[in-house]
């Protein structure tokens, strides 16, 4: 009979689309469902990594209070690290010739606040631009980004102290907390470095060096040097 089935053939037609829309839907679903397993796993773990990075920024910006010792003719730690140099050196801008050195590596686990080592006047302050080498290296101080700060004595009128400092690679900021002219006490929070860095302290050739490489030292409270 003519055109026989042809009915038929639609319906089966009609059936096969339907099934492969449901068949679609089905692994759109799937995929729908996988998509946010992995989103949901996603957010989990961006939120789990903001709260290490919360957790790791608060504890470098901590800020302790230094138990500065009492007494006169003392110069304390202007940060907390390890003593890695000891030497001297030609420092003609705010020193004036020779000098003493002490410099301080500051580890990214370090407190990154500096503190004033003695009490007086902030009679120099100099930033120099400059590259981002690791800390580590002792060429940093001459060639990294650092701020030199000179502070004249209140207790010792005409003795200068220095403080420089010096970004590593990690630190790309550096938020003195002074200005030129302003009276500070020994102790009291003069800056921040953000992210691993090197502070050195500047003494006279008269000063007394009370620690020895390697020693680990806490700003505003170990006994960097005296004078008689």
């Amino acid at each position: 009979m003519k055109h026989s089935g042809k009915a038929r053939q639609a319906a089966f037609r009609l059936i096969f689309w339907t099934l492969v829309a449901l068949i679609a839907l089905f692994v759109g679903g799937i995929v729908a469902t996988f998509l946010l397993t992995a989103l949901t796993m996603l957010s989990f773990f961006l939120v789990g990594l903001w709260v290490l990075f919360v957790l790791f920024t608060l504890y470098f910006f901590r800020d302790p209070n230094a138990r500065v010792p009492t007494g006169a003719n003392l110069v304390v730690s202007p940060a907390h690290g390890k003593i890695d140099i000891i030497d001297q050196i030609n420092e003609p801008l705010f020193m004036g010739g020779q000098c003493q050195r002490i410099s301080i590596f500051l580890s990214v686990i370090d407190v990154h606040v500096q503190n004033a080592p003695v009490s007086g006047k902030v009679a120099f302050y100099k930033y120099n631009t400059g590259q981002f080498l690791s800390a580590l290296k002792t060429e940093s101080a001459e060639q990294n980004e650092n701020l030199l700060l000179g502070i004249e004595s209140s207790e010792r009128p005409g003795m200068k102290i220095g403080v420089r400092l010096i970004a590593g690679v990690l630190a790309r900021r550096i938020v003195p907390f002074v200005n030129v002219g302003e009276q500070i006490v020994r102790g009291e929070r003069i800056s921040l470095i953000q992210f691993g860095s090197r502070t050195d302290l500047y003494l006279p050739l008269t000063a007394k060096v009370k620690i020895k490489m390697g020693d680990r030292v806490v700003g505003g409270e170990t006994v960097m040097a005296t004078f008689d």
